[in-house]
């Protein structure tokens, strides 16, 4: 049933990009908006009208306010974030274009959320009448403390009878306090009943490797397969593996589809041509809520896979983090209806 509760937890940030596809500081202007994994989650969830509570921490000034402000234009229930020390993290994003891929720089040290410890929440109340919890392996890779946090969050879900659901969302760049992301996302997955990933997810966050070649540009569902299957095999308790197939062409064309496994069969959603990317941070953000929409609204994982690929391929349309679209939208192209005729 769609009308169940969903918590999400983790940063959000403030996102300062440059117009259009100018290079940084290319002029002396940014594009100030927010986003972060689980905020995107909780946006596109609260889009597709299924009531949802974003938690976080957030310095106590007026970018944590404005911020908040943002998400409840959407229908987001922001009344369990904190306010805490720290500051508000900042993303820079320079917009890619043909050869040139995208970048990110992260500012985001000393951030409230990675200052937050266990004991900070009060799961019993943040959890109280939800059905369903999401995190990311961002989360965990921000500080020591935050891992703590998370892993105290999804025990605390699994407690209460919470589906968890995590996309394991693999940063390079952030895992640098003396733990290995296999050491702390290992853990926290024996707590997750839903996995999202990527090939490389998989890889580097929970250590199981096949032979993928994602450089060619075509991908083999039947390597995937097998990638979902050492998965479930590693923890039998999952429910379902669900991973993302991102061919990248260029900055501007991507294949994009997804594949999924329950431990007995295997599903393969309609695969989408994306010629002419507008913005594609946030895809597999939009891919998630997708996906847990889609768990709780279709009988069928196949139609669930499907109503995930087609909200995120949608969102690689949309300018910031957030996927600004509705149910009505995503089957209208989940039914085939690709044409972007002006609908008058």
């Amino acid at each position: 049933m769609t009308n169940q509760k969903v918590i999400t937890f983790g940063e959000i940030m403030l996102r300062l990009k440059p117009p259009a596809l100018e290079r940084f500081f290319q002029s002396p202007s940014f594009e100030a908006t927010f986003g972060g994994g689980e905020a995107n989650v909780a946006v596109s969830l609260a889009n597709f009208n299924m009531p949802v509570s974003y938690v976080t921490v957030l310095p106590e000034n007026d970018i944590g306010n404005a911020c908040i402000g943002e998400l409840r234009k959407f229908g987001v229930d922001t009344s369990m974030i904190k306010k805490g020390p720290g500051r508000m993290g900042i993303y820079f994003l320079e917009a890619g274009a043909n050869q040139r891929p995208s970048k990110v720089v992260y500012d985001r040290e000393y951030s409230s959320i990675a200052l937050a410890k266990p004991g900070d929440m009060n799961w019993e109340e943040i959890f109280n009448g939800a059905a369903w919890f999401h995190i990311t392996g961002i989360t965990p890779a921000i500080s020591a403390s935050a891992a703590d946090l998370s892993l105290e969050a999804v025990k605390a879900a699994k407690k209460m009878g919470l589906k968890v659901s995590c996309d394991l969302n693999y940063r390079k760049n952030l895992w640098k306090y003396g733990k290995t992301a296999v050491e702390v996302m290992s853990k926290l997955t024996e707590y997750v009943d839903v996995v999202i990933a990527n090939e490389e997810d998989c890889q580097k966050s929970l250590g199981i490797h096949v032979d993928v070649a994602v450089e060619k540009g075509e991908l083999s569902t039947d390597i995937y397969e097998q990638l979902a299957r050492k998965v479930l095999e590693k923890y039998p308790h999952l429910e379902l593996v669900a991973i993302t197939l991102r061919e990248s062409r260029s900055a501007d064309q991507n294949g994009w589809s997804a594949c999924a496994c329950d431990g007995s069969k295997f599903y393969v959603s309609r695969k989408y041509e994306i010629t002419d990317i507008v913005d594609r941070v946030g895809g597999g953000d939009s891919f998630s809520a997708g996906l847990i929409y889609g768990i709780n609204k279709y009988a069928d994982i196949g139609d669930a896979l499907n109503f995930a690929a087609a909200a995120s391929c949608l969102k690689h349309s949309i300018n910031g983090d957030f996927n600004r679209v509705v149910v009505s939208e995503v089957e209208k192209l989940m039914g085939g209806d690709a044409s972007g005729r002006v609908q008058r």
